[in-house]
């Protein structure tokens, strides 16, 4: 089912989330399911979006769903082990879909995770895919990109980017 995205200023959003305990739950399997079609329904309307965290539908729980180079649910991401090197880049957020933000994260980090069936699993990831699990596994812990934001000038529209910056590189 395709839920509404809670947007900057909803409180959950702030909130840290409740690791799941039961994997298999029938909470757990709806939670799943919604997130993934929400994240379709996003993307087939707004034209960008690989990934969503089950603060943005409301729900406090430790899972978030790619569909990237990683297809599926992380349940209870945490990352492990972060580089030393460093990427700047533009963030952007379904919860705030018109703003962009200028952010440093690490370039590559590892991140361990359960599966649907509650199988420990980790993964290594390293530029966009890094980035994009950095910014999920941030929102099930109530941080958000504007949080991580280098100053408060590089916070701006998305319009402006286009106008202004879009041809500013990301730097590794």
């Amino acid at each position: 089912m395709i839920r509404e995205i809670a947007l900057l200023g909803n409180p959950v959003l702030r909130q840290r989330c409740f690791p799941v305990k039961d994997f298999e739950s029938s909470e757990t399997r709806s939670l799943i399911a919604d997130l993934a079609d929400t994240l379709a329904d996003f993307r087939s309307r707004r034209g960008f979006g690989r990934g969503i965290a089950a603060p943005q539908i409301g729900v406090t729980r430790q899972i978030i769903y790619l569909d990237c180079e990683i297809h599926g649910p992380l349940i209870n991401p945490r990352i492990v082990a972060r580089s030393r090197k460093k990427m700047k880049l533009w963030d952007d957020c379904f919860s705030f879909p018109d703003l962009l933000v200028m952010l440093e994260r690490a370039y590559a980090i590892k991140v361990a995770y359960r599966d649907e069936q509650g199988k420990a699993r980790t993964v290594n990831a390293q530029g966009a895919l890094s980035e994009l699990l950095q910014h999920e596994i941030d929102h099930v812990n109530g941080i958000l990109a504007i949080d991580r934001a280098i100053d408060s000038k590089h916070i701006i529209l998305r319009s402006e980017h286009e106008k202004h910056v879009h041809q500013e590189p990301i730097s590794f």
